[in-house]
């Protein structure tokens, strides 16, 4: 555990980005300590594993960087969720709701077999809106969304509410004005 609070005590916190009002967190000094970084993804994989995941799905961009490791230690398939227009073969689309407008993400529709089961990856879990829709590719595809896991997870923003029904996991969770 004490890897884990390490890692709360390495982000940055910057205030007032990208908008006023805004605390956010940053993940950079995690990647530029290597401990920290294996930390983070030992973590991610050791949850992986014990959810059976046959396929990792990584969030564009830091779900990449995360997931790809993840699935390299469980020697596994790492499959790329990108932002619409960004894959070039056949695409399955899934649309979120941003806090002005929405946004589309996308995967390649022969991302793996029916009746995989899948492990989601990102950095963070704020909102939920866009992890929601990476569950729903993976169900459109015929897998089964095993669990969802995230290094961090800004607990007053209620994400997992969102994903009610699947197993969600996050290493370190920052409050309200932390």
């Amino acid at each position: 555990m004490g890897n884990i609070a390490a890692l709360k005590q390495a982000y940055r916190t910057i205030p007032d980005f990208p908008v006023p009002g805004i605390l956010f967190k940053d993940i950079t000094p995690i990647l530029q300590a290597p401990g920290l970084f294996k930390a983070a993804v030992d973590a991610l994989s050791g949850y992986a594993r014990a959810r059976g995941a046959e396929v990792i799905c990584g969030i564009e961009s830091r779900g990449f960087f995360l997931g790809a490791p993840v699935s390299l230690e469980l020697c596994v398939p790492f499959v790329l969720i990108r932002k619409a227009g960004k894959l070039p073969a056949r695409c399955v689309k899934a649309s979120y709701e941003l806090e002005y407008g929405t946004a589309e993400i996308e995967m390649h529709e022969d991302a793996f077999a029916p009746g995989a089961r899948v492990v989601i990856v990102d950095d963070l879990l704020a909102t939920g809106g866009t992890a929601r829709a990476a569950c729903e590719l993976v169900e459109r595809l015929g897998g089964t969304v095993a669990g969802l896991g995230f290094i961090t997870e800004l607990t007053f923003l209620a994400g997992r509410d969102k994903l009610a029904g699947h197993d969600v996991e996050s290493f370190v969770q920052f409050g309200a004005g932390e």
